[in-house]
């Protein structure tokens, strides 16, 4: 039996006059890694924007556990138990490391969820840095003190936004790594990510996205094995 955390029903957005949403239809199991792949420019961002409450969709329903959230604030949203990570971390540069996960916690009942010391404890590079900075972190520390703030905020959704983008690649297999543990601990995750292999390699299941339109769907360890499909919507050819 199913248990939907996440569901998007025809779900339209844009900006402006521009429609890049031209109905969206994805569900999210409770406990399960997800993730939303696509070429540049055909709306994963959006679908993340649109779920947070960054944009108001103006069309289509969107549900979390249980409750209709399209016409959320994001404050509301995030109130609700979502948590979101962009691409651009927006890591407070002026803060320490332990100040920056400490704003985590602002507004928002997180009583239950792990101290600032325990998200510490989880990611070796931001406990060696804790008094340090925000603005002497590397891309990789940067990625990694964006999502331990996230997690302090105890969510039972985690939106990831290009998790790996310009990161070297010892580092991408920290965040890979930090993302299977987070899974392994019943962390509910929607991922968006360029980099498919990596995508593939973390989700249960995944979507693909053209133009605003779900194209394809399945588990992800089917969808890496379809080379048509790969090659079709993706453009790309996975290594065995």
């Amino acid at each position: 039996m199913s248990d939907k955390l996440l569901s998007l029903e025809n779900v339209q957005a844009g900006y402006g006059l521009t429609q890049v949403l031209q109905g969206v239809n994805l569900d999210v199991e409770r406990g399960s890694v997800v993730s939303l792949v696509g070429r540049n420019g055909v709306g994963k961002t959006t679908t993340l924007r649109s779920i947070i409450g960054n944009i108001s969709p103006t069309g289509g329903t969107i549900t979390f556990d249980g409750k209709d959230i399209t016409s959320m604030s994001t404050e509301q949203t995030i109130q609700s138990g979502i948590a979101f990570v962009p691409e651009e971390r927006r890591i407070f540069s002026e803060l320490t490391v332990r100040e920056n996960i400490e704003m985590g916690r602002l507004g928002v009942d997180a009583s239950d969820g792990p101290s600032v010391d325990q998200i510490l404890d989880m990611f070796e590079n931001l406990k060696e840095r804790e008094n340090s900075h925000g603005s002497v972190l590397s891309g990789g520390e940067q990625q990694m003190l964006a999502i331990g703030r996230a997690l302090t905020a105890d969510p039972d959704l985690l939106l990831l936004d290009e998790p790996t983008e310009g990161l070297a690649p010892y580092v991408v297999r920290q965040i890979e790594e930090i993302i299977q543990d987070l899974h392994d601990q019943g962390m509910t995750i929607l991922v968006v990510e360029q980099n498919i292999p990596i995508a593939l390699d973390v989700s249960d299941y995944t979507y693909i996205l053209e133009k605003g339109e779900i194209v394809h769907e399945g588990m992800a360890a089917d969808v890496r094995e379809d080379q048509e499909v790969l090659d079709k919507h993706l453009g790309v050819g996975l290594a065995d």
